[in-house]
């Protein structure tokens, strides 16, 4: 017959319910009539001999979980101790990062020194009609004029396909206001890898030398007095339409440091551009050679 079929009490998995048979109750079961009652000790193995001072008849280490079995430990250490030992060595943690950063964080546009640079745009050009998937370049020229160096030469760029339309995220993009996109901006044209580039310079091992974190600007350093700096954006249109490519031309990325022409306005421009998706025409000339007829 299994275990669980026996009529004898026990105490196992269902130690719990056994009302007769319990390890170290602290209230005696009434036994029932024609039953004895018997105590059980749990004592770890062990192959020596008690430790000198310690009585044989003294109560044996328990090495089971107390709780278990149903027993409340009123020995065992509270939670809370831990969580305050916890909570006060993150706030010791916190204190020295603060005292290492050295109180209050620097603002990043203190180190962007304040006034006006005159500045000039020397050389603007954009194709103001294009194909779909020709590349086109946009190419900027910007010379300081004044006697100081300008401290990070900045253009900003954004497109607008109405009068009212402020650009998207993305200085070659759109917003469509359409609540079924999931994202709104729908690029115009499509910037190749490592553009904008410097003029001279060759390209870069890594990103194009203009990312900066700001959106739709581009910054490319500092600009001695008298210099000029060239800048190329390879680009290639993917939608048809009439758009408008804006461009701001700025002495800093964080306003302190201000771009400004001979009138005191900042250096801006803009190109009014079609991107058709007609195709060429082109034919076959007499000695085997595709030519294409401009627009």
């Amino acid at each position: 017959m299994f275990p669980t079929c026996s009529k004898t009490d026990f105490a196992g998995r269902k130690a719990l319910s056994a009302t007769l048979l319990t390890i170290f109750s602290s209230v005696d079961p009434v036994p029932k009539p024609g039953l004895f009652r018997e105590r059980y000790s749990i004592r770890p193995p062990s192959a020596t001999p008690n430790p000198p001072g310690e009585a044989a008849d003294d109560p044996p280490a328990r090495w089971y979980v107390a709780r278990a079995l149903g027993r409340e430990d009123k020995t065992a250490p509270r939670s809370g101790h831990g969580a305050k030992f916890v909570s006060g060595l993150l706030t010791a943690v916190m204190c020295l990062g603060v005292a290492a950063c050295g109180g209050e964080a620097e603002s990043q546009d203190d180190s962007e020194p304040k006034g006006d640079f005159p500045t000039e745009v020397v050389t603007s050009k954009f194709s103001n009609r294009q194909r779909l998937a020709e590349t086109t370049d946009l190419e900027l020229e910007v010379e300081n004029t004044g006697q100081e160096t300008i401290p990070n030469l900045a253009v900003t760029i954004y497109t607008a396909s109405g009068e009212d339309d402020d650009g998207a995220d993305g200085s070659f993009s759109i917003r469509i206001d359409n609540p079924t996109l999931a994202n709104p901006n729908r690029p115009v044209w499509i910037l190749d890898n490592k553009y904008p580039r410097i003029e001279g310079e060759p390209a870069p091992k890594g990103s194009s030398p203009g990312t900066v974190a700001q959106t739709n600007t581009f910054g490319f350093g500092e600009l001695p007095p008298g210099e000029r700096l060239g800048m190329t954006w390879k680009l290639t249109p993917v939608m048809a339409g009439t758009y408008t490519v804006n461009y701001e031309v700025s002495a800093g990325l964080f306003g302190n440091a201000k771009a400004v022409t001979s009138d005191g306005t900042q250096p801006e421009g803009k190109f009014v551009v079609t991107v058709t998706d007609k195709p060429p025409k082109a034919r076959v000339s007499n000695s085997g050679q595709v030519e294409v007829a401009s627009d």
